[in-house]
Parts: structure tokens; sequence; C-alpha cells
């Protein structure tokens, strides 16, 4: 079957809308992401995800609404015992290991196919539901409109916290509800490229929109650019090639188109305006 037979199959839309549904809202909260210093946040909540789906199976039978949970549990314990930005990293390690290892037993106490919850892992973006379809619209524009809402205070806090706190702005309590909308948002990515590459589209996309711009709203529309190019041109390639997956693709596109903004401009620092 050739690309434009397989594109005109329902799974191979869904994959595509929801492909574009991550990508925007990864590109969104990218730029916040690196500014606050939080690829290692990414990282541990997208982990993390696997334990909210393996209890998500156990319970329920269903590994999506778990990790969901999971990942608001998971943003509430780390702004609990986060502490001082210098101690977040130690904090997120010590809730990783404790955490995995929990799915890892809820996982061996579940009797039933596994695949759904391994699937947290690697992605399973041509196995997307209308359900899930829907689920993802939803924590999207969830997301987006917190995103809308908190922005610019975001942004003075993510750039000079001390300054900004003086101003009277909630430093903390924007870094606890980020701190939420980033792990929705690794959990929703974590369908696509799975926990494992989920870095690929939360980080790098604007990592590089960093590396060509100075200014919040220029860095803000490359990054979503850039997801946005990575994982449609990922599903289309993965269709094309009929047998990558395609999170191999995605991460591949994201990391080359980070390589040629590096080699292409000097870093920038962006600024608050």
């Amino acid at each position: 079957m050739d690309l434009n037979l397989y594109l005109q199959e329902p799974f191979a839309q869904h994959a595509l809308l929801a492909g574009a549904l991550v990508a925007i809202i990864c590109g969104l909260i990218g730029p916040f992401v690196v500014m606050r210093g939080m690829a290692f946040a990414v990282h541990g909540t997208s982990e993390l995800a696997f334990t909210g789906a393996a209890a998500g199976l156990l319970i329920a039978g269903n590994a999506v609404a778990g990790a969901l949970v999971g990942a608001v549990v998971v943003a509430g314990l780390l702004t609990a015992l986060g502490g001082e930005p210098s101690e977040r990293d130690s904090t997120i390690g010590v809730v990783l290991a404790f955490g995995l290892g929990v799915g890892v037993y809820l996982l061996s106490r579940y009797n039933g196919f596994a695949s759904a919850a391994t699937n947290v892992l690697f992605g399973d973006i041509f196995g997307v539901s209308n359900g899930q379809l829907a689920l993802l619209l939803a924590i999207g524009a969830a997301v987006g409109l917190a995103m809308l809402l908190i922005r610019r205070p975001l942004l003075f806090a993510s750039v000079d916290a001390e300054v900004a706190a003086a101003r009277g702005v909630p430093v903390r309590a924007l870094g606890a509800v980020f701190l939420l909308i980033l792990a929705l948002t690794v959990t929703e990515a974590a369908q696509i490229v799975g926990t494992l590459l989920v870095l690929s589209l939360a980080i790098t996309p604007a990592a590089a929109a960093q590396r060509l711009s100075a200014a919040p709203a220029t860095v803000s529309w490359l990054s979503i650019g850039f997801a946005l190019v990575a994982t449609e041109g990922g599903i289309l390639l993965s269709l094309a090639s009929g047998t990558i997956k395609p999170s191999v693709f995605i991460s591949a596109i994201s990391f080359a188109i980070y390589v040629a903004a590096r080699l292409g401009s000097p870093r920038r620092r962006v600024a608050y305006a």
C-alpha cells in the first residue's frame, strides 16, 4: 500500500491529527522548559507515566487514564518535595527511582496483556482511537488556555525569579502550575513518541528555536513549527517506510533541526518582553 492509500485510512488520519495536537502543545511549553532548566523534570515525569499506566491497567484496565492521574500525582509530589531549585534534580531522581520500582511491581500483578503499558514507553501513534483523540484534544485545549493565562508572569519568573518575586509575581505558585502543565503535556506526548523519546518534542524544537531568535513570541512560534515538522514528517515517513516506527523519524528530524539551528546561528539569549 502506498502513502496516498494510507492517508485515506482512519488510523493514519487519527495519527496525523493526534501528532499535530501533541506537537503544538509541546512546542508551546518547550521554551519555558529550556529557560527554567527543567529537562530532567521532563525526563523524570515521562518515565513515571509508565507507573501511572501500569496502575491504570491494574485498577481500571485503562493505561492512558492511569498515566494522566499519575502525572497529576507526580506533579504534586515534586512540588511538595522540591524545595529550592537547587534541590529539584535530586528530588526528581529520588521520586523517579521509587516510582519506576512501583511501576514494575504493579505490572507484575497485571494478568492481561501489558502492551498498553509498554506502549507508553515506546509510543503507539497508529493505535489512537476516537476516544483517545478526544482526550488529547481536551488536554491540549486545557494546557493551551492555561499557558495563555500565565504566559507573561511565567516568562518574567523564568528569566529572573528574584526580581519577579520582588515585583509581586507568585513565583512558587507559577512553578507548581507549570509543573502540572508539564506533567500533563509529557503524558500526552508519550502516546506519540513514547516516554523514552519524549525529549525529542518537549525539548529539542525549543532548544533549536532559541538558537535562532531572542524574541519570546518568535521562539514560541518557531518551537511549535519545528515540533510540527518533526511530528508530521515522522509519521509520513513511517507510513512510507512501512516498517520503521514514527518515533525513530520524529527524534531524527528533531535532532537534525537542532543541529542545523546550532550550526547556522550563534546562541541567543531569550529576554523578557
